[in-house]
């Protein structure tokens, strides 16, 4: 087992808080001294069947804990995912039949255990501790909190305030993901960014239950592939683990060279000092982007469908590439948007595809524009916020970020 300070290290990779870090070193040092392995937790509530990238952000930490020699709780809210979990919501959440929750279960099961290993990782449902709680046991949980305190969710707060209805079930929520804290007798918990009153409340309840309060690790949300929103299939910028190898590939190739170094640092399995020096050759010019998001790519697809497939899957992708006549380094600019929109127009005109937004609309109506590989003939098309490949005439491309 690596020292505590080295372990620390290790596990501060991408994290956006870790609250509090003194008090997590602490209990890699007792772990260390007395070779127990500390009880690392992280909730998932199945309410749909697919994971995607953005999912597994939480679940490669709990790898670099297993890695560690900590025990991981992969735990399935088949309970809570009746309720559904508030966070973020601006109504009340249609609750999940337990059918549909057990159906996504299954799936989330056989998906993690591509990235966990299976033989240090206990699989638990919080319907096994919840199921059994008397009404008395339920009512005396409710009364640890009081409204005031769940009105201090900024979600909460704002439907209040709208006099949106919130229900007594949504307040529970918070409580009982923080209950599963006190069941497992976790040290640490981990979870996003946006969980970050349910995540408190497990400390709460320890301390009420006269239990040591549970370390917290916050992880950021992936952004999807447009570089801009958070990673959801709604939004159609995901990555999906059980998507075809070719898919998976050739959405990690259309990312931009500052998402790929997030993506790096979120999903890769290689080390901070390996990462570090591909940071560096690509500010001294010594490795091409290109090559770098190639080993990005192959990586994370041959973690999904192995090596043989994410071959197959890169040299597909070259194919295409170069069928389509795109040119092997494709310039990439930012550009800060003003409005919620920007014309294609102005867009080309700032990415110096054009001498001006005269001849951008000339070449569109000539059918020589196309985003996205998507032929455009609109001169009015707007753009929003997120990644864009541009291409003006036969051998002209540019990726544009807008922000």
């Amino acid at each position: 087992m690596l020292k505590p300070e080295q372990q620390l290290d290790v596990l501060k990779r991408g994290v956006t808080e870790i609250i509090f870090e003194k008090e997590l070193l602490a209990k890699l040092q007792r772990a260390y001294d007395t070779s127990t392995a500390l009880k690392i937790k992280a909730g998932f509530d199945p309410t749909a069947p697919d994971i995607h990238l953005g999912h597994t952000v939480l679940i490669e930490k709990l790898r670099q804990f297993q890695s560690l020699g900590h025990e991981v709780f992969f735990l399935i809210g088949d309970f809570t995912g009746m309720i559904g979990d508030p966070t973020g919501r601006s109504e009340t959440r249609k609750p999940l039949t337990k059918e549909d929750v057990l159906r996504n279960a299954e799936t989330y099961k056989e998906q993690v255990f591509k990235i966990l290993d299976p033989e240090k990782t206990t699989v638990c449902f919080n319907s096994q501790w919840f199921e059994e709680m008397s009404a008395l046991e339920v009512v005396r949980l409710g009364a640890l909190e009081t409204v005031a305190r769940m009105l201090e969710r900024e979600d909460f707060k704002k439907r209040f305030t709208s006099q949106q209805p919130i229900s007594i079930l949504e307040f529970y929520y918070p409580l009982f993901q923080g209950y599963d804290s006190v069941h497992l007798r976790a040290d640490v918990e981990l979870g996003g960014t946006d969980q970050r009153f349910n995540l408190l409340m497990g400390r709460s309840l320890q301390k009420a239950y006269g239990q040591q309060e549970q370390s917290i690790i916050m992880m950021p949300l992936l952004e999807g592939t447009d570089g801009v929103h958070k990673m959801s299939k709604s939004l159609g910028n995901y990555i999906g683990i059980s998507e075809a190898p070719k898919d998976i590939y050739g959405k990690l190739m259309s990312i931009s060279d500052e998402l790929m170094f997030r993506y790096y640092e979120l999903l890769s399995h290689i080390s901070n000092e390996e990462l570090k020096d591909l940071r560096e050759g690509i500010e001294r010019g010594s490795l091409h982007p290109k090559k770098a998001k190639e080993d990005l790519a192959f990586e994370i697809t041959a973690r999904y469908w192995g090596s043989e497939a994410a071959l197959k899957a890169k040299d597909e992708f070259s194919r295409v590439f170069a069928q389509k006549g795109m040119p092997d380094d494709i310039p990439e600019i930012s550009l800060q948007m003003e409005q919620e929109t920007l014309w294609i127009a102005e867009a080309m005109k700032q990415a110096g595809l054009c001498t001006g937004t005269s001849e951008a609309q000339r070449l569109i109506r000539q059918g020589g524009v196309a985003v996205d590989e998507d032929r455009i003939s609109d001169t009015n098309y707007k753009l929003s916020k997120g990644s864009y490949l541009i291409k003006a005439g036969k051998r002209r491309f540019v990726r544009i970020t807008l922000k």
